[in-house]
C-alpha cells in the first residue's frame, strides 16, 4: 500500500488538484492507495465515487499540518505501508515515520534563496526522501542549485488526460463570436505577472500593422486583470483583445480549438516560476502549437521549432518575431500537427510507467 499525502485535491479545482487526482487514480490501478487530503466542503459526494480510500483532515490551517502528520504516523504503525508520496515538501515536514518517502516538486514552492531559513527547511526534507520527483528538467536544475542532492532527483512530467471532443454547438458559437477575426492568439491562465500577458499585448500592437484583423483571446482571472485591461485601452487594442472568465469548459475548449497559437511566454517574477506548463499540452491536443518562455519548464512541454517555439519572455522583440514567424506562411499548421502527436507522451498511462519504475 502507498499513502498519498496532499494539500490539494478535488473536488477543489486547480492544476495541482488535477495532478494529484490523476496520480492517485492511476496508481490505484496498480497498488492499494490511501489518500490523506485537506478537508473541503462538499467532499463526500466526490469521495463516494472513487475506488480508493480518502481521509479528510480539517481544523485550523496552522494546526492541520500537525494533526495530519500525527494521523499518518499512527496509521503507518497499524498498517502495511510501502511508502508515502507527497505533493509538497511541507506535506512531509512533520512526519516521524521512517517509511520510504517520495516528494513531488513543481518550481516556485522550492524557489527560495539558498541559505535562507525556508531553504534550509526544504533541503532538510528533500535530502531525506527516497526520490524527489521534479516536474521538468528546469525544476530539477533549480533544486540542484538550491542544495538538493542530485542523485535523489528524477524528472517525471505531469500526466494529462485526453481532452474532450468539442461539441459542434460550441464550435459554431466561437465562429460567430470571432467571425472575421484572424489570425487568432490565445492564453488560458491566471492573470499574474509570471504569465506575461503584458508583453504579448505590446507585441500585438506591432502585429496589428501586418494583420489588421488579428485577435488575442485571454481566458482567466487574477490580480493583474485591471492592469492588463488598462494596457489594452492605452494601446488602443480593444478591438483586438477579447477577455473571457467564468465560462464553461466546452466554450473554453472550443476557443482553444479554433485558435492558431497558444501564447504564454512566461518569465520568473520574484520567486514565482512556471515549473512545467500543462496549458501547453492541453492546447497541443487540439493541434494548437505554443509559444513558451525560456525561464521555466516550458521546454519540456514544447519541442522548440517542432511543436512551437521557446523565446526570451523578457524580450519584446523576441516575442513579436516568434509569433510572426509562426504566422508567416501558416507555419503554425505544421507545428500544430507535430504538437498533437508529441503530446501523447504526457498521457497518464505513459507517465504512470515512470512512477511504477521507482516504486517497484
Amino acid at each position: 500500500m502507498y499513502l498519498i499525502v496532499t494539500r490539494s485535491f478535488p473536488p477543489e479545482l486547480g492544476g495541482m488538484q488535477s495532478l494529484m487526482w490523476g496520480l492517485a487514480r492511476e496508481l490505484s490501478k496498480n497498488f492499494m492507495i490511501k489518500v490523506f487530503a485537506d478537508y473541503i466542503e462538499n467532499h463526500k459526494t466526490f469521495d463516494e465515487h472513487v475506488s480508493f480510500s480518502i481521509e479528510r483532515v480539517g481544523g485550523p490551517k496552522l494546526l492541520r499540518k500537525y494533526r495530519k502528520a500525527y494521523l499518518i504516523d499512527e496509521y503507518v504503525k497499524e498498517s502495511k505501508v510501502n511508502g508515502i508520496i507527497a505533493d509538497h515538501w511541507k506535506s512531509l515536514e512533520h512526519l516521524k515515520t521512517n517509511k520510504k518517502k517520495y516528494c513531488l516538486i513543481h518550481g516556485k514552492e522550492i524557489n527560495h534563496s539558498k541559505g535562507s531559513g525556508i531553504n534550509k527547511r526544504i533541503i532538510k526534507v528533500l535530502n531525506n526522501v527516497e526520490k524527489v520527483i521534479a516536474n521538468s528538467g528546469y525544476t530539477k536544475n533549480l533544486a540542484i542549485e538550491l542544495g538538493v542532492n542530485p542523485e535523489k532527483i528524477i524528472v517525471i512530467n505531469p500526466g494529462i488526460d485526453p481532452v474532450k471532443n468539442v461539441d459542434q454547438k460550441s464550435l459554431d458559437k466561437v465562429e460567430s463570436l470571432l467571425a472575421v477575426k484572424t489570425p487568432r492568439l490565445i492564453t488560458v491562465s491566471r492573470f499574474d505577472k509570471r504569465k506575461n500577458h503584458e508583453k504579448t499585448i505590446m507585441a500585438l500592437r506591432n502585429l496589428k500593422q501586418i494583420y489588421p484583423d488579428i485577435v488575442y483571446i485571454c481566458i482567466g482571472y487574477g490580480e493583474e486583470e485591471e492592469n492588463i485591461k488598462n494596457l489594452v485601452k492605452e494601446l488602443d487594442l480593444e478591438a483586438q483583445v477579447m477577455f473571457f472568465k467564468d465560462i464553461s469548459d466546452d466554450l473554453k475548449n472550443a476557443l482553444v480549438a479554433k485558435s492558431n497559437i497558444f501564447v504564454m511566454p512566461s518569465v520568473i517574477h520574484k520567486s514565482s516560476v512556471e515549473g512545467f506548463g500543462i496549458a501547453y499540452t492541453e492546447a497541443a491536443q487540439y493541434s494548437i502549437p505554443s509559444l513558451g518562455g525560456k525561464d521555466g519548464g516550458a521546454s519540456d512541454a514544447i519541442d522548440h521549432e517542432k511543436t512551437g517555439l521557446i523565446c526570451d519572455g523578457n524580450n519584446l522583440d523576441e516575442i513579436y518575431s516568434s509569433i510572426n514567424s509562426m504566422l508567416e506562411n501558416k507555419k503554425y499548421l505544421e507545428y500544430g500537427k507535430n504538437a498533437k502527436s508529441f503530446v501523447s507522451r504526457f498521457y497518464w498511462p505513459n507517465i504512470i510507467k515512470e512512477y511504477k519504475k521507482i516504486l517497484n
